[in-house]
């Protein structure tokens, strides 16, 4: 523990000057808004971009960087993660900084089982005492009584929902997020609503009992995992809805109906809908994914291992035992659904609906690997027909406006803050760029690749310390 400390304020040390001012010289700038590629001197104060200029013109700056010709993107955000497991806060913990190293800049949690200890965390980097992205959290997920997970604000009537909603308003959460496990229908919309009337951002899952559209019109801001959308492909959603919501219909009838209607066109005409409405989406596709060819893939020896304690990767299981008994059939029908998931980003993106990309990383999601897994979520969405500048979109941009701080950042312009990644190839041709990582600069400090590095071999130092240590 002692020497996972001294390296990481080591680290930190070894960006004081972050106060001076920088120019970036020699460097190609990726206009994440017009897709394109600026050559441009682009001069750093106070932690924001003081400018950006014709290469020579004229800066003074107190230091010169050259970049050697490479490209400059915003900080990426992983719109979806979840940090859990009551017994795994320190195997959490160590991650945060390879967030960094990955190029992430900051992460929208949404919601686990730790929800005060990520309050500490967010503050912690904000001050500067803790290395790691910038969080955004829900803190406690609403959940009805005796909900599946762990760490809930579990409300059984509107007294309880608006007690739960003074409290994370006064924690200072960023938003709220709903989930639909035991949570009552009816329920579930007034929350929503109440959350929309507070002015707060509100993210949810959908519950059978409940119409896309109706959250829509109670305030929703975004939809998590895109599989909710295969609803729209029903012109009967309302109507199923309704029926499940009334005792009409079961689960396993409304999830049949579902499938055996989708048309695409009807879900297309309800995109366009969803678009005008303002309401974002999360695909989260890397999870599906790595569960559709769990059968086909050897994860043994993943690199990324080398982060993970085995009490972490030991809550795989769950996922893993549920698919033991899968037939052929039912492997071969898993994938099939995912890829159908997977080519409703096209539409969605035609539509004008706002797709925020988001892992799902956490110690219950099977694969998804934290920091890595938005890479791995960049390059599903381009398999899936978007283009490398789209993906690009979804991480940066994106997930600054719907965080209501477009202004501050997901774009490289002047006055935003000076959270920014340097990439050895160019993004625009080929999105596996965003994981050729030259350095980073945070608020205006250079973390070299040196640096970088080094949070790399802190966080598996930590990790090997922690299984010794529980030996």
């Amino acid at each position: 523990m002692l020497r996972y400390l001294l390296l990481t304020l080591t680290l930190i040390a070894l960006h004081s000057h972050a106060g001076e001012s920088l120019l970036l010289t020699n460097v190609q700038v990726v206009d994440v808004e017009q897709g394109r590629l600026l050559q441009r001197d682009v001069l750093l104060e106070g932690g924001r971009i003081a400018g950006l200029r014709q290469p020579a013109a004229p800066a003074v700056a107190e230091r010169t960087l050259d970049l050697g010709g490479r490209y400059l993107i915003p900080g990426l955000w992983d719109m979806h993660v979840h940090f859990e497991g009551t017994d795994l806060v320190e195997d959490n913990a160590l991650l945060l900084p390879l967030y960094l190293a990955y190029g992430i800049t900051a992460v929208r949690d949404a919601s686990g089982s730790l929800a005060g200890t990520v309050l500490d965390w967010r503050r912690e980097i904000a001050a500067g005492e803790r290395l790691g992205p910038r969080i955004f959290t829900s803190g406690q997920k609403f959940e009805g009584v005796d909900s599946l997970w762990e760490g809930d604000r579990e409300i059984a009537d509107r007294a309880q929902m608006l007690a739960g909603m003074d409290e994370q308003q006064a924690l200072g959460v960023d938003f709220i997020k709903i989930t639909e496990n035991t949570l009552p229908p009816a329920l579930f919309l007034e929350t929503v609503a109440e959350a929309h009337r507070r002015s707060l951002l509100v993210s949810t899952h959908v519950p059978l009992g409940l119409g896309i559209f109706e959250l829509a019109a109670a305030g929703v801001s975004s939809i998590e995992h895109a599989s909710y959308l295969l609803r729209l492909g029903s012109a009967d959603e309302e109507d199923i809805a309704r029926a499940v919501r009334a005792g009409e219909l079961g689960a396993d009838d409304a999830n049949a109906r579902y499938d055996r209607d989708f048309n695409q066109a009807t879900a297309n005409a309800a995109y366009a809908r969803l678009a005008a409405l303002d309401v974002a989406v999360t695909p989260t596709l890397i999870g599906g994914r790595q569960l559709a060819w769990l059968d086909e893939t050897d994860h043994s020896d993943d690199a990324f291992l080398r982060y993970l304690t085995q009490q972490f990767t030991a809550k795989y299981q769950w996922r893993i035992g549920r698919m033991a008994g899968e037939t052929a059939a039912q492997r071969a029908a898993r994938k099939e659904r995912y890829r159908l998931i997977a080519a409703q980003l096209p539409p969605l993106q035609e539509a004008g609906v706002t797709l925020l990309a988001g892992s799902d990383s956490a110690a219950l999601n099977t694969y998804v690997y934290p920091a890595q897994a938005l890479h791995d979520e960049l390059a599903l969405f381009v398999e899936a027909g978007l283009t490398p500048l789209q993906a690009l979109q979804a991480a940066t941009i994106n997930g600054a406006r719907f965080m209501r701080l477009g202004d501050d950042y997901g774009s490289i312009s002047p006055g935003k803050r000076a959270d920014l990644v340097v990439l050895e190839e160019n993004p625009l041709e080929d999105i596996a760029a965003t994981r050729a990582i030259h350095s980073l600069i945070r608020g205006g400090e250079v973390f070299d690749r040196a640096a970088l590095d080094g949070m790399l071999d802190a966080a598996a130092a930590r990790k090997q310390a922690l299984e010794t240590g529980r030996q």
